[in-house]
């Protein structure tokens, strides 16, 4: 067995440091999980929805693919990694709040932007970020945004769309009918170590806490 050394060490320290702290939470933990929400986050190294929220273990479940993206309701026998985590989270562990979690400098957004001018993204990244392509023409519609306007503007639209998409589930139309569960978007800025979260009477994304800067 070879282990890269930095996992290695990774895990001595947990062991060392961590676990023994956390074994009563790992006790609790041994027979099954309870978490009450749902994060739909980006595979991005650099965005860990735990880290952000400050949860312990078997406090979020999520869910992580390239741009936090929610593909549409389909029911055509095909593999649906995402859809089949959301179906466990909300008919099984009856999570009661979902967060479309994106962030700044996203390169599955930039792949989608890049797509829009015919350069190639990859074979597989290309359709997956196909799915914001709603999002992506209500953002290239206006002529006068910068580069890195348009890449944070679809960033906001593309979790937007990803909610819209949310709801064509029908157990999760069916949860939130019954005001069993609330969906949520929110933004997070590597750069700043800011978040945003999506103000659903303004549909604008405003910063978590007073100290933060003004609405976007």
């Amino acid at each position: 067995m070879t282990i890269p050394q930095r996992l290695a060490d990774g895990f001595r320290r947990f062991r060392k440091n961590v676990y023994p702290v956390q074994k009563p939470l790992f006790d609790a933990l041994k027979d099954g999980q309870s978490p009450r929400t749902l994060v739909i986050a980006c595979a991005d190294s650099r965005v860990d929805p735990a880290a952000i929220f400050s949860a312990s273990p078997g406090e979020l479940f999520v869910l992580r693919n390239v741009a936090n993206l929610v593909p549409p309701f389909e029911d055509d026998g095909s593999f649906h990694g995402t859809s089949a985590g959301l179906e466990f989270a909300v008919t099984g562990l009856q999570v009661q709040d979902i967060v479309i979690l994106g962030h700044g400098q996203c390169g599955g957004v930039s792949a989608s932007l890049a797509s829009a001018e015919d350069r190639p993204v990859g074979r597989f990244i290309h359709p997956w970020v196909e799915l914001m392509a709603p999002a992506r023409a209500e953002v290239l519609a206006d002529p006068s945004l910068a580069p890195e306007e348009r890449q944070q503007q679809l960033e906001f639209a593309a979790i937007r769309h990803s909610l819209g998409n949310l709801q064509s589930f029908p157990f999760i139309r069916e949860a939130l009918e019954a005001g069993r569960l609330d969906l949520h978007g929110a933004w997070f800025s590597i750069a700043e170590g800011v978040l945003l979260w999506l103000d659903e009477r303004s549909g604008r994304f405003e910063p978590v806490g007073e100290d933060m800067a003004a609405p976007r």
